[in-house]
C-alpha cells in the first residue's frame, strides 16, 4: 500500500521525494525466459519525431542523437544493470502500415534493430495496455513494426488478461554466410556461421573455443564470444539486401554444437552489444539458427527444436514454417516461442543536480 499510495506506516507521512517536480519517466517491468524488459510506454520525444514523418530507422537514429540521455538513464546504473533491456513504445505515426505499436529496442550499448524476448513480453503488455482494437479469444495476433521490420505476435487472451506461451513471426531469417574462417586472436581460426533473424549473429561451438557452454565460467564464455565478435567484424563485411543501418553484427553465440535436429534442447549463449549476456535462450537468435539448420538441410519445415539457455536454463522453441526469399537470399519464416512475465513497475525521476543523473557503467 505504501508503494501504490505514497503514504509511510500509516501516520499520514508521504515517502520521498516529497515533491515529484523533476522529470518522470514510467515504465512496466517485465522479464521473459529471466531477460529483463523494461517498457517505457510512452515518450513524448519519440512520438513527435514520429509525428513528424521519420520513418522507424531513422527515428532510431534521432533517439540516438537527441534523446540517448533517456535510454542510459534507464539501462545503466543505477536504476539498471549491467544486463538490462528495453524498449520504447511507439505510437501514432511510426505504427502506421496496420501496426498496433512500433517499438525501439534500447540495451547498454545503444539500440537493436530487433529482438525476441522483448517482443514476446510487448505482446502481452499491448493486450493489457490496450493497444488492439479488438482482442480476440483464445489468442490474438499483435502487429509490431520493428527497426528490421513488421514481426507480429501470437498471444493467448481469454477476454480479461493475456497469458503464456507466446509466439511470434519475424522478418524472413537466412544464412548470410556458413563455414566461414576467422582468425581470433587468442584463440586461433575458428569457423563460424553468421544467420540474420531480424539482425545478425556469429555462430559456433563453444568447443571450438576450448570452452563447454555448459559448465565453462561465464566470464570465459563472454570473453571469448567477444573476441569472435570483434574479429567477425574486422574480417567480414555484412549486407542486407534493404538497408545499410540493418548490416552490423549484434553479437556472437556459442553453442553445444548440436545442430542436427533432435527431441532433445540444445544449449546456446548469446554474447551482445558490448559483452551483454542475454539471459535469455534469444528469441532473434533463435530465429537466425532455425534459418541456418533450415539452409544446412539439417531441419525441414515444421519440425520443433527446442533451446535452453546456458545460463538460466530457460527454454524457446523454434521451427520453420514457410520458405520465402529476402532479397536473393532463400529465407524463411521463423515461429518462435516462449514465456512472459511481469514482476512490476517503476516511477523513476531524474534531479537536475544529480551529477550521475543519466547513469554509469561500472565494470
Amino acid at each position: 500500500a505504501a508503494a501504490q499510495g505514497g503514504s509511510g506506516d500509516g501516520d499520514g507521512r508521504v515517502l520521498p521525494p516529497r515533491s515529484l517536480t523533476e522529470p518522470l519517466l514510467h515504465t512496466v517491468e517485465m522479464h521473459t525466459g529471466g531477460e529483463p524488459l523494461r517498457i517505457v510506454p510512452r515518450l513524448e520525444a519519440a512520438e513527435e519525431a514520429a509525428a513528424n514523418g521519420l520513418s522507424l530507422l531513422a527515428l532510431r537514429r534521432h533517439m540516438a542523437a537527441t534523446q540517448d540521455h533517456v535510454r542510459r538513464a534507464l539501462m545503466h546504473e543505477p536504476r539498471g544493470h549491467g544486463g538490462m533491456y528495453g524498449a520504447v513504445v511507439v505510437r501514432g505515426g511510426a505504427a502506421a502500415d496496420g501496426a498496433d505499436l512500433a517499438v525501439l529496442f534500447l540495451h547498454g550499448a545503444g539500440y537493436s534493430a530487433m529482438c525476441g524476448h522483448a517482443v514476446m513480453a510487448l505482446g502481452r503488455f499491448a493486450l493489457d495496455y490496450g493497444l488492439v482494437a479488438a482482442p480476440r479469444c483464445p489468442e490474438t495476433a499483435v502487429r509490431l513494426c520493428c527497426p528490421c521490420g513488421p514481426v507480429t505476435a501470437f498471444v493467448p487472451w481469454d477476454g480479461r488478461r493475456s497469458g503464456n506461451p507466446v509466439r511470434f513471426h519475424s522478418v524472413p531469417a537466412f544464412a548470410a554466410a556458413t563455414d566461414v574462417a576467422i582468425d581470433v586472436p587468442g584463440h586461433g581460426k575458428v569457423v563460424v556461421d553468421i544467420g540474420y533473424g531480424g539482425t545478425f549473429y556469429a555462430f559456433l561451438s563453444a568447443e571450438q573455443l576450448g570452452l563447454d557452454v555448459r559448465s565453462s565460467k561465464t566470464r570465459e564464455l563472454v570473453s571469448a564470444a567477444s573476441a569472435v565478435t570483434a574479429a567477425v567484424k574486422e574480417q567480414f563485411k555484412l549486407q542486407h539486401p534493404e538497408s545499410e543501418d540493418l548490416a552490423f553484427l549484434y553479437g556472437t553465440i556459442l553453442t553445444d554444437g548440436k545442430d542436427a535436429f533432435s527431441e532433445e534442447p540444445s544449449t546456446n549463449i548469446c554474447v551482445f552489444a558490448d559483452e551483454q549476456v542475454d539471459r535469455s535462450p534469444t528469441g532473434s537468435g533463435v530465429t537466425a539458427r532455425i534459418a541456418l539448420q533450415h539452409h544446412k538441410g539439417l531441419i525441414q519445415l515444421n519440425q520443433t527444436r527446442t533451446f535452453r539457455s546456458s545460463t538460466m536454463g530457460s527454454l524457446f522453441t523454434g521451427k520453420a514454417v514457410k520458405a520465402t526469399k529476402f532479397g536473393g537470399y532463400n529465407a524463411v519464416v521463423v515461429e518462435v516461442s516462449g514465456e512472459a512475465f511481469y514482476t512490476g513497475t517503476a516511477t523513476f525521476t531524474v534531479e537536475e543536480e544529480d551529477p550521475l543523473k543519466h547513469g554509469f557503467c561500472f565494470k
